[in-house]
């Protein structure tokens, strides 16, 4: 019984929007009792600390837990790294204030600047190599405008060596492929946990003829019927060097970003590939020096 009085008072001192407040978000998560608030709200106002950082003092919560609560205070996704199921490579997911996501939200203003509008909703990610990180790329960018606010669609349109399944831990027996073959059963276009505006069309079973497919009337199609549904479209494509698919893609997109990685990508290369993307008469909206650690 004393317990619960305990638990009454402590909740009885928070303010009247309680909801949006650490110490209630923390509690209604499980991760603090009603005694555990008072405690830290007698910390608080000892030392002048934050209610947070009262907690973190007294050994009730982790720093983890406190950006966690932090995230759902501002509407802002944020998943603590191993927890959810979702590949560590989700930067912007699971390290929101490092510089590495800063310099993503700096491209992500970039596009909504330069690219992304009532109009233009489709962006292929393209380079010239294997292990350039376009799928890195594409998947921390689809993260980033979903926690903005936009309703997002990450396509993984390499049907080649297809990534973004293993990325967002999704079922990749249908996807694009089968829905450019006609062969899906229904929506292919796949919820990612945790993020309520992001979604994900997988590549589905790896096909003989990746670039037929892309070639079909279906696939702009597709897009003109995602577009419908999505402020944004972000579409990873396969490695320039294996064919022509990320030139079809980019063609059917309206718009490409380029990606160049540091001591890999020769300057040559991509020049070929942006004469490709121009000559499908697609926008090369900018390109992104990717430096490896």
């Amino acid at each position: 019984m004393r317990s619960t009085k305990i638990e009454n008072l402590a909740l009885a001192r928070m303010p009247a929007d309680a909801e949006r407040t650490i110490g209630a978000i923390l509690f209604n998560s499980g991760k603090i009792t009603g005694a555990d608030v008072v405690r830290a709200l007698r910390l608080q106002k000892k030392e002048g600390l934050r209610f947070g950082e009262a907690c973190v003092k007294l050994g009730l919560v982790t720093t983890a837990d406190i950006d966690q609560a932090v995230s759902e205070q501002f509407k802002y996704p944020y998943l603590p790294p191993g927890e959810s199921g979702l590949s560590n490579e989700l930067v912007v997911a699971n390290n929101p204030v490092s510089p590495q996501v800063e310099a993503l939200r700096d491209l992500r203003t970039q596009l909504l600047v330069r690219w992304f509008n009532l109009e233009r909703k489709v962006l292929a990610i393209c380079s010239p190599a294997r292990s350039d990180g376009r799928s890195y790329l594409a998947a921390n960018l689809a993260v980033a405008f979903s926690q903005l606010g936009r309703n997002t669609l990450l396509i993984d349109g390499d049907m080649r060596q297809p990534r973004q399944h293993q990325i967002f831990n999704l079922d990749s027996r249908e996807g694009l492929s089968t829905a450019l073959a006609g062969r899906a059963s229904g929506t292919c276009v796949q919820p990612v946990a945790h993020f309520p505006k992001l979604s994900v069309l997988p590549t589905g079973p790896v096909p003989p003829n990746p670039l037929d497919l892309l070639s079909r009337s279906e696939f702009p199609h597709l897009l003109d019927e995602l577009k419908q549904r999505f402020d944004v479209v972000l579409i990873d494509t396969p490695a320039a060097a294996l064919g022509a698919d990320a030139q079809m893609i980019a063609l059917h997109a309206g718009g490409a970003l380029m990606l160049a990685c540091e001591g890999q990508t020769r300057l040559k290369d991509l020049h070929i590939l942006a004469a490709g993307i121009a000559s499908g008469n697609a926008v090369i909206v900018g390109s992104v020096y990717n430096r490896l650690r």
